[in-house]
Formats: structure tokens, sequence, C-alpha cells
């Protein structure tokens, strides 16, 4: 005998199995064929010919002059955004996470408001509200604000969850016995604690700002111009091809940005995954070098 195991069998594919392949791929193709032409347009110099008039860059390059202060504006007010829901978002779930009580359910609920009505309804409630403040109307802070409201339940709900499924409070316990302050606890130990939901959170802030529409329609004035709503700009007033070019313009500043942070993400909880194992091969260690040391010295 040669010492090699028999090999397992592999699982039968059964219909079921090919039912949901089919139902999968044709999901993937119903998705990405809309998004696949709508990058053909704005590589075309004629959409209503096709492709035999010739691909060309130059759609892009017009959007680029006419429309790049759009995408910088779009850039600098997601991560104001994901600053202020992450100074606002995580103390706000801690707090909700160690004081259950009917309390932070309310206020769990009432923060989840701007999600559930529609973006025109809470964007017209903050032109009723600070409409009046003209240095505010016609500023960025204006779309700013409005961003903080429709995505900070979201930064909310994804470190509330992470907080709620470890034992924030035997932990806290554990490190105010050894002196910490409640400002260290939060920093040292709550913080390191909830990173995949803070990571999570903030994938979901960035991309909702940059491609937030309806709320950012009412807000905006013609020198607050963001992506979306130069993507409709361009859609309503030049011709196809600009349209579709700007598309690809909104894919390659937020596809980058999308995987840079599922590689964070992904890091994350690979180093979560790793440091109970590496602990616990240190504590073998540990308790394995005494026991060594007065064997050599018997």
């Amino acid at each position: 005998m040669n010492g090699s195991q028999p090999r397992a069998a592999l699982p039968r594919r059964t219909g079921g199995y090919w039912l949901q392949l089919t139902l999968t791929l044709a999901v993937c193709v119903f998705m990405t064929v809309p998004v696949v032409l709508s990058v053909l347009a704005g590589l075309t110099n004629n959409i209503f010919v096709g492709l035999s008039s010739g691909l060309t860059v130059r759609w892009l390059a017009e959007v680029w002059s006419l429309y790049r202060n759009t995408i910088f504006l779009s850039l600098g007010i997601a991560l104001a955004c994901l600053a202020c829901t992450l100074v606002l978002g995580v103390p706000a779930a801690y707090y909700m996470a160690v004081r259950r009580n009917r309390l932070t359910r309310v206020i769990e609920e009432l923060l989840m408001l701007p999600v559930a009505l529609p973006g025109l309804a809470t964007a017209l409630g903050l032109i009723l509200l600070y409409g009046g403040w003209q240095g505010l109307r016609t500023s960025w802070m204006f779309i700013l604000i409005g961003h903080v409201l429709f995505t900070l339940p979201f930064m909310v709900r994804a470190v509330l969850a992470i907080l709620s499924a470890i034992d924030i409070h035997t932990l806290e316990d554990a490190a105010a016995s050894l002196g910490a302050t409640r400002m260290q606890r939060f920093f040292t130990v709550v913080l390191p604690n909830c990173r995949q939901g803070i990571l999570a959170g903030a994938l979901m802030v960035v991309t909702l700002s940059v491609g937030e529409f309806n709320l950012t329609w009412m807000l905006h004035t013609p020198t607050t111009q963001t992506l979306p709503v130069g993507l409709a700009d361009s859609y309503a007033s030049m011709r196809l091809e600009i349209g579709s070019a700007y598309t690809i313009v909104f894919f390659v500043m937020i596809i980058p940005l999308l995987v840079f942070m599922q590689v964070l993400s992904a890091l994350g909880a690979r180093t979560r995954r790793h440091a109970p194992r590496a602990q616990a091969a240190h504590d073998d260690a540990t308790t394995a070098l005494p026991h060594s040391a007065d064997t050599r010295h018997a």
C-alpha cells in the first residue's frame, strides 16, 4: 500500500443545483447587460449607428471638462458624511447597546425615519427648517446635512449589530477592574471589537452618499451639483453618449473605492479569525516553557 487515502466522492449535482445555477446566472445577466450597453454607448461615436460607427473617448473628455467639479464635490461630501456618521453613529450605537431599554428602542426607530420616508419629503423638511439661512442653503454643507440624516441609521445599525453579538458588559467590567476609565474602555475595548461593524457601516455610508439622488436633487443649487445630479442633467440636456460616458466615470470612481473597502473588511475579518489561534498558541508555548526548563534542570 502506498499509504494514500481514498479521495472523497464528490456530491452528485441534482436538478435543483442546476436550476439554482441557471437562475443565478440569469439574474447576473439581467443586472449586467444594461450596464455593459451603457458603457459601450459612452465609447461609441454614434449610439444610433452602433459599434460600426467606431469607438472613441471624446465623450469621456467632454464629461470631464463639463462635470469634473461634480465628481470632486461628491467625493468630498461622501468623506465628510463618513466622518460625521462615525463621530455621531458609533457612540450612539455604543450607548444603545449598553443601555437597552424602551428609550433606546424609541431612539433607534426614530433614526430609521429618514430611510422610511421618501428622500424628497426629507429634503422638503430641511428646506422648510434651514432654507432661510442663505449662506447654508447655497452651500454644500446643506447637502451634507441631508446625507448624514439619510446614512446615519446604516452606520448605527451596523455597529449595533456587532455590539449586540458580543458580551460588551463583561468586557467593560474586566477593563474597569483593571482601572480603565470610560473613555479608555471605549477606545481600547469597544472600538477594536466593533471594527467589522464600522467597516461595514462605512462601506454603506460612502456608497449611499455618492449615489444619493432624490434628496440631493431637492437640496442642490447650480453651484453644488453632485455626481448623480450631474448624471441626470447630462442625460436630460446632452447627447445620450455623454450621459453614458458620465456613467463610465461614475463606475471608474466608485468601483475602486468599493474594492478597497471590501479588502479592508476582509483583512479585518481574517485578523479576528486568526487572533484566537495565535493567542492559544502563545498560551501553549508559555505553559510549556517552565516544564521544559524543569526537565533540562533535572
